[in-house]
């Protein structure tokens, strides 16, 4: 299915956030995410079905100073 990832059309195989995480190379990486401008914990994306055109945004945090 095609989704937009942080801005750049995407497909995948996966219908949910967790297994579209691990497809995109995220596996266990501590990340936030947000479906449609939604954000959604961790413990919500095994059960977060995403759809044709959904919008994610990955988000990393960064350290430095």
């Amino acid at each position: 299915m095609k989704i937009t990832v942080n801005g750049e059309s995407r497909d995948i195989a996966a219908t949910t956030l967790d297994a579209a995480l691990a497809e995109l190379g995220y596996g266990e990486a501590r990340v936030a995410t947000a479906v449609n401008e939604g954000f959604v914990p961790s413990a919500a994306r095994p059960g977060t079905t995403l759809s044709e055109g959904d919008r994610v945004e990955i988000l990393a945090p960064r350290q430095g100073g």
